[in-house]
């Protein structure tokens, strides 16, 4: 299968903290692949470096074929990313945000249909700052998804959304899947995991120290549930890890 995104051998310090450690990623075409760890672990550097805003140490990089470090212009109308934490203009309204993200791209989908896939076709003239938590996130992935990209950068995705509409969310995803979009994603819900990903790789300080799918990290630990798997892996338990 052709691969969307390639990461071979990264490395990234902070002054004497190795935050990536020789990591390889291969994510192909129409795959969700998610990226997993506590906190510190490594997976927010990992992404930064793949975008392309962040220059790393030493390896290579590519999405699409392309280097995100030479070739961001062209990146950009392609790949489509959604932050946990965003900030915009105090008044702007939903429809506002959506029309403005909507001019910086030529092959634009139609937000009013996104806005209605992800419940938020009555928020139209409702000021950002006005939404709740919930509805906040559901935005930011509609406004990931507004570019119409080959490669979306989900992160947290479903952070302060009830179960219902996390699984609404998922179906969502699924649908664009099908389709044939590649999905990178963080999450620290595991149940998401399951129901979404193809693969995934598990982070400690730095180092990938699982990569396979979901069934593999099951098989491979003593546990029977990911959950327990994942806290295994990464002796997640007691442990107090700054952002990285």
């Amino acid at each position: 299968m052709e691969a969307t995104i390639k990461v071979n051998q990264l490395n990234k310090s902070y002054a004497t903290v190795k935050a990536v450690d020789n990591v390889d990623i291969c994510v192909c075409r129409g795959e969700v692949f998610g990226l997993l760890g506590a906190n510190g672990a490594g997976k927010s550097t990992v992404i930064e470096c793949i975008l392309g805003t962040k220059k790393y140490d030493s390896g290579t990089v590519s999405i699409l074929g392309m280097n995100p470090l030479t070739d961001r212009k062209k990146l950009f109308e392609r790949v489509g990313v959604q932050f946990q934490e965003a900030s915009y203009q105090e008044r702007i309204t939903v429809a506002e945000l959506c029309e403005v993200t909507q001019c910086l791209y030529s092959d634009s989908l139609d937000y009013t249909d996104l806005l209605k896939q992800f419940g938020l076709s009555d928020k139209l003239k409702s000021q950002v700052s006005e939404l709740s938590g919930g509805q906040k996130q559901r935005l930011f992935i509609v406004l990931a998804l507004i570019p119409n990209p080959e490669v979306v950068f989900l992160d947290e995705l479903t952070t302060g959304l009830d179960s219902r509409a996390r699984r609404d969310v998922w179906k969502c995803l699924a649908d664009l899947k099908a389709k044939g979009l590649t999905i990178f994603l963080t999450s620290h819900f595991m149940d998401e995991v399951e129901a979404l990903c193809d693969s995934i790789m598990i982070m400690k300080k730095g180092k990938s120290i699982f990569c396979g799918t979901v069934q593999e990290a099951i098989a491979l630990s003593p546990y029977e549930k990911l959950e327990d798997a994942y806290l295994w892996y990464t002796d997640e338990e007691g442990n107090d890890y700054e952002n990285i």
